[in-house]
């Protein structure tokens, strides 16, 4: 048993088996995620009980986890986040964490200028209300001219930026690891931006388990506004966001990252927010690129 790897993400393999032959072709057992979503703390401490390796997803991989894994040598993100793996615990168990920074930026950026153009232009919404026989045309907005704030500048972030200058748009960010003046642009406080732009967008990890923006942020966001969040779903106050497009404080929203997955929550009810079920990295050419780079790193780790 000492040879298997447990994959937790549930569509690993769907689009290209490359990956998994790579695991097998050197002598490895694969266990897949039999749940098909993502795994609770009681189920990743009994899947992964025996594993010497996880192929991981967003699901936590916390200190009371990983020291019940006691067989574990290496965790591999397929993905850029790292904030559901407590890395000291790793660290001090002797277990390798790696991650695919750059395999998911393009895809995660594309999407979140599409969403940005849905919400405008209301694609989605006019989609729905076509398919039962309402057939209204609604006015839209354009991204031309918009102040657009990324919040979190990094690969993601700056591959948005540069996706949307060929729109006219007035782009600024806020990032306190990142010095001003970055591709031209200006780097702003986050209160600075959340009262200056017209469409906020979040590419930022949770910290300290606390939400970026709650309702005292919504507060300085100025009416009318556009929110886009593809980070992680513990960002955004989910609670103190509907009442913001429940009163129209904000035009628009939209969220492809939930606190709790799959999402049931009141948003759902509201006709002004699109909702995406974690499809940031799920551009094909991406997910190839992501799953190989993560096995890699996996029998890279297994190795030293």
């Amino acid at each position: 048993m000492k040879n298997k790897i447990a994959i937790t993400t549930t569509s690993f393999g769907d689009h290209d088996e490359m990956p998994l032959n790579l695991l097998k072709e050197n002598g490895f057992e694969i266990a897949f995620n039999p749940y098909g979503r993502k795994l609770k703390k009681e189920e990743i401490i009994e899947f992964c009980k025996d594993v010497m390796g996880i192929v991981a997803g967003t699901e936590t991989l916390d200190a009371e986890i990983i020291k019940k894994l006691t067989n574990l040598k290496v965790i591999s993100r397929v993905g850029t986040g790292m904030d559901n793996v407590d890395l000291e615990a790793a660290r001090s168990s002797g277990i390798k964490v790696f991650n695919t920074p750059d395999g998911p930026t393009s895809a995660v950026a594309e999407l979140t200028v599409g969403l940005m153009l849905d919400l405008l232009r209301m694609f989605s919404q006019m989609d729905r209300e076509l398919r039962v026989g309402k057939w209204e045309k609604r006015m839209g907005s354009l991204l031309y001219g918009k102040n657009v704030g990324i919040v979190g500048f990094g690969r993601i972030g700056k591959k948005v930026a540069e996706l949307l200058k060929p729109f006219g748009c007035e782009i600024a960010y806020t990032d306190p690891y990142v010095k001003d003046g970055l591709l031209g642009l200006k780097r702003l406080s986050l209160e600075e931006l959340l009262c200056w732009a017209d469409i906020i967008s979040l590419h930022v990890s949770v910290k300290d388990n606390k939400p970026l923006i709650m309702e005292k942020e919504f507060k300085l966001i100025k009416k009318g506004s556009w929110l886009v969040n593809v980070s992680r779903g513990g960002v955004v106050d989910e609670n103190a966001l509907y009442g913001a497009l429940k009163s129209y404080h904000l035009s628009g929203a939209a969220l492809d990252v939930f606190e709790h997955e799959p999402y049931k929550g009141s948003l759902i009810e509201l006709d002004n927010i699109i909702l995406t079920p974690h499809i940031g990295s799920y551009a094909r050419e991406s997910r190839i690129e992501m799953e190989k780079q993560a096995v890699e790193n996996l029998l890279s780790g297994l190795k030293k």
